[in-house]
């Protein structure tokens, strides 16, 4: 078979970005610095050759279903071929949970597909997207790696449970209650937790997602105090949707408080909806916890997915 080889597929992000001025990192433009310059210098790891392929070049906040396709598409053929041992892909902070959720819904791969970013721009005194780009490469080439996860400050995520928990420091991300799938400290790989366990790739979904022109409009209603129910009436009128030359909203995920309680007001517009043809699911506005199902519930649970998760779950169902 020769040589094993890594696949580094670059979207963008924070770990692409430049500063400017290079002295104050708070200033950037994300996805400037081409993939194949970041692995520029950048040791594979033993055993191993590295290829490089610019997917999308974009900030990942501006993530949308035309680059989705292309990554699935590149995911596909590269985890097809027999020498590649995993992936690793490039990606901006705000939106790489959401990236990774999906990967696994749809691919649930054999292969390690590896996603890691950076808080710092590529041309701050103290990036650290370098860093993280190598333990990356460490997890995608660790034998017996599997599934998507998530990689950042040295710990290891899956894709199920990885969430943006803080705006500015280097260790932004977590596992909440579930854990982290392990560390990685000095190219070695102490694992906690199984890999993502795979299933039977979803081969019908990813046909249809990869024709699809749109995906199906899901929004997020957030409960809070003193909320307006004419909030979820304006969402779902077709004639708003019809004014603004946008499809009709066809899901709604309810980010709500606590244990995904929500404010009468708000549950009366959701019952509304509900009524109307529009899916309705709860999740909540909690970093940690988990919703369970409960005797007599309106609405459906996301269980074990925060509200983005939830909305994208849906947007997949109601595609499928």
């Amino acid at each position: 078979m020769g040589v094993e080889k890594i696949v580094v597929l670059g979207t963008g992000g924070t770990i692409a970005g430049l500063a400017a001025p290079a002295a104050d990192s708070r200033v950037y433009v994300a996805a400037q610095k081409p993939v194949a310059e970041l692995v520029t210098g950048l040791a594979a790891p033993s055993g191993f050759e590295l290829l490089s392929e610019q997917v999308a070049q974009i900030d990942s906040k501006d993530m949308d279903l035309a680059v989705w396709q292309k990554l699935l598409q590149r995911c596909v053929h590269w985890l097809a071929q027999a020498d590649v041992r995993g992936l690793v892909i490039t990606h901006g902070t705000d939106t790489l949970e959401e990236t990774a959720f999906l990967l696994q819904t749809v691919l649930a791969p054999r292969k390690p597909v590896v996603l890691t970013c950076a808080m710092r721009p590529a041309d701050a005194a103290d990036a650290d997207g370098p860093q993280n780009l190598r333990d990356a490469l460490v997890v995608a080439a660790t034998a017996g790696a599997q599934g998507v996860l998530a990689v950042c400050a040295g710990r290891i995520f899956g894709a199920q449970d990885v969430q943006k928990v803080h705006s500015s420091r280097l260790d932004a991300f977590s596992a909440g209650e579930a854990g982290d799938v392990g560390r990685v400290h000095q190219g070695h790989v102490d694992r906690q937790r199984d890999w993502p366990q795979p299933r039977e790739p979803q081969e019908m979904l990813l046909e249809v997602l990869l024709r699809a022109s749109a995906l199906p409009r899901v929004e997020i209603v957030l409960s809070h105090a003193a909320a307006c129910g004419a909030t979820v009436d304006m969402l779902v009128d077709p004639a708003a949707a019809a004014r603004f030359g946008v499809p009709p909203v066809r899901g709604l995920v309810l980010a709500g408080t606590g244990g995904g309680t929500v404010h009468h007001e708000l549950e009366a517009a959701l019952r509304r909806a509900q009524a109307g043809g529009v899916r309705v699911l709860r999740s909540t506005r909690c970093n940690d916890g988990f919703l369970q199902p409960r005797p007599k519930d309106e609405f459906p649970v996301a269980a074990g997915l925060s509200a983005v998760k939830a909305r994208l779950a849906l947007m997949l169902e109601l595609l499928h």
